[in-house]
């Protein structure tokens, strides 16, 4: 399935293509603070509906993950990198559009340990 998201302003816009049937809480440091609810989707899977220079990014410790996010309003929509040795994209689930959040298990991930 497809299914689109943006961030708050709508400045920044996405499409991404699979099977949502669960998403991830992350523990780490960053995750924990931004309370996103995480999809995995490989690159090809994922589509930028809007420029590449309406967004922002940050990284930090070892710079592999780029976490992407509108400068206008702040939300955090998405990130990309090398994720348990594969590129992935990880969208932030509670961006995308007609998702019932409540209805999704919520799978626990201890990105401190790493």
């Amino acid at each position: 399935m497809k299914y689109k998201g943006s961030c708050h302003c709508g400045q920044v816009a996405f499409e991404a293509e699979g099977e949502l049937t669960q998403v991830t809480e992350c523990n780490c440091s960053i995750c924990s603070k931004k309370g996103a609810l995480q999809w995995g989707v490989s690159p090809a899977s994922f589509r930028l509906l809007t420029s590449a220079e309406s967004i922002a990014t940050y990284t930090f410790g070892e710079q592999t993950i780029k976490h992407r996010f509108c400068p206008k309003c702040g939300v955090h929509t998405f990130a990309e990198g090398v994720l348990l040795g594969r590129s992935m994209v990880v969208v932030n689930a509670r961006c995308l559009d007609g998702i019932e959040l409540s209805s999704l298990p919520v799978k626990h991930f201890d990105g401190r340990s790493l």
